[in-house]
């Protein structure tokens, strides 16, 4: 059923149109073939940037939308709603955007955004490795400075996109010190001595291609440094800011998604002579999985509207993460308790959704590591 949003102008309901009919058309009808195929749908990123959904929250001078940051969080969840792996990954390529939009040179914005917002680049983000996950400032990758150029080696894991985007934001130590001697830089697809692992073999999101990414002697310009040697790490934790909420939209598509299949299927189900909906036990069920769907979404909202207002939201960022990825997990197993037998089996899109609803709560910083976050912040916040 379609949530009855509230946008803050005209303009927005009619994207949200626009992102409801490209949904419905074009993405949900093939996202269970595509995902069973684990077949990475690169047209349908080139199609959302061709109609205008890679650039919203970006100026209008280098092609973007100008929108607040509430309302692409909630064509986001619209798309995760059709189909997750297209939701994760506009959520990525984002990622990898925020660091040319906000850390970028004039020249570099110019050249690079462009093409980037309009659907023509799909970006990876390269912050993980085998031994620095949660714990970033681990990293072994190295960026040593060569004349005009720094010569890059190491190994990024986990990697959104590996081997079909066209340019990855890496993170690289380019000096000793744990969190100032890191540094992020724009590396171009095709660059000479990068290259890609096989494809992980994953419970869900099959059709949004792990990889890792191997640099070993790769070559990188200076001029693609974004920002100061030693930013990297201020790069890499602005940049998850805004991630964590593009993760908690996509979490609360999910469990929409979940919730929708749910409640049709409740309605349309009969045992012992009446729709299984009638039953006060199951009513009970769906009204719990509403509430969790419903209070997850005013959370990123929340976070989203602290983040348009130029307020910290750091710690709303990380309570939205972790509040709307629970609730996915929460709400898409339900839905498979609600459909029964017919739950656990493909010919419904529930199994998968709860197969995608787990990692939600890993990527993005570990739900773990939000609490993390938030009880630091709060302690924080205290102490002055």
């Amino acid at each position: 059923m379609p949530v009855d949003r509230l946008l803050p102008s005209d303009e927005a309901y009619d994207l949200l149109a626009l992102v409801r009919d490209i949904a419905a058309e074009q993405l949900a009808p093939r996202a269970a073939a595509d995902e069973a195929a684990e077949r990475f749908p690169r047209d349908a990123f080139r199609l959302l940037g061709q109609a205008g959904l890679l650039a919203l929250p970006y100026p209008e001078e280098y092609g973007g939308g100008a929108q607040p940051y509430e309302v692409y969080l909630q064509m986001l969840e619209e798309i995760a709603a059709a189909w997750m792996s297209i939701g994760v990954g506009v959520s990525v390529h984002a990622l990898a955007t925020y660091a040319i939009a906000s850390y970028g040179s004039e020249d570099q914005r110019a050249q690079l955004l462009p093409a980037v917002l309009g659907g023509e680049q799909l970006g990876a983000y390269c912050l993980s490795e085998a031994q620095a996950g949660s714990d970033v400032a681990s990293m072994t990758t190295k960026a040593v400075r060569d004349g005009d150029a720094y010569v890059i080696n190491g190994v990024k894991a986990w990697i959104s996109h590996g081997g079909h985007a066209d340019f990855y934001l890496l993170f690289a130590r380019t000096a000793a010190d744990r969190s100032k001697g890191i540094s992020a830089f724009h590396v171009p697809a095709g660059t000479a001595g990068m290259s890609f692992g096989a494809p992980e073999r994953k419970m869900g999101l099959t059709a949004s291609t792990t990889t890792q990414v191997v640099f070993e002697d790769a070559r990188v310009p200076v001029a693609y440094r974004l920002g100061d040697e030693g930013d990297g790490m201020r790069v890499a934790l602005s940049a998850l800011d805004s991630g964590r909420l593009g993760i908690a939209a996509c979490a609360t598509g999910l469990a929409q998604a979940a919730l929708d299949v749910a409640v049709l299927y409740a309605t349309q189900r009969e045992q012992f002579g009446q729709r299984i909906g009638d039953f006060q036990g199951l009513q009970f069920l769906l009204a719990d999985m509403a509430a969790a769907t419903e209070a997850a979404r005013a959370t990123y909202l929340y976070a989203a509207r602290l983040r348009d207002a130029g307020r910290r939201f750091s710690r709303q960022a990380s309570i939205a993460k972790l509040v709307c990825t629970d609730a996915a997990m929460r709400v898409t197993t339900d839905a498979v308790q609600v459909l029964g037998g017919y739950g656990y089996t493909r010919e419904f899109p529930v199994e998968r959704y709860l197969r995608e609803a787990k990692v939600t709560q890993i990527f993005e910083g570990t739900n773990q590591i939000q609490r993390m976050v938030i009880g630091r912040d709060l302690l924080r916040s205290v102490s002055g």
